[in-house]
């Protein structure tokens, strides 16, 4: 089982870019990918969207999401979003890890 969580990013001018830039070069990103729990954070852009940016954030356990929370790099995030004034979109997710045979055929391995 995995909680994965998708949280889109969205500013203007191309502040949610900058946002990404400066969670990578802080070194906020690999931080946060050796916590213990942390299965994925990996930032996407929307093709035909410059304005927004989709974090895929994918956690072994709601305690592993909330000691990442309590860290000090919540507030280095928090701080960032407020610099670039981003809005948030987030939905969240529950792995079932079952793939329906009816699914199987749709899936080239």
């Amino acid at each position: 089982m995995a909680i994965t969580i998708n949280i889109y990013y969205s500013g203007k001018k191309g502040s949610a870019r900058q946002f990404v830039q400066e969670m990578f070069s802080s070194g906020t990103v690999d931080a946060i990918k050796q916590e213990q729990g942390n299965l994925r954070y990996d930032y996407f852009f929307p093709y035909n969207d410059d304005s927004t940016v989709l974090l895929i954030d994918s956690w072994t356990s709601q305690e592993a999401i909330d000691v990442h929370h309590a860290s000090p790099m919540m507030n280095t995030i928090i701080d960032l979003r407020k610099k670039y004034d981003l809005h948030m979109k987030v939905e969240r997710y529950i792995s079932d890890d079952k793939m329906p045979e009816s699914d199987q055929k749709y899936i080239k391995k």
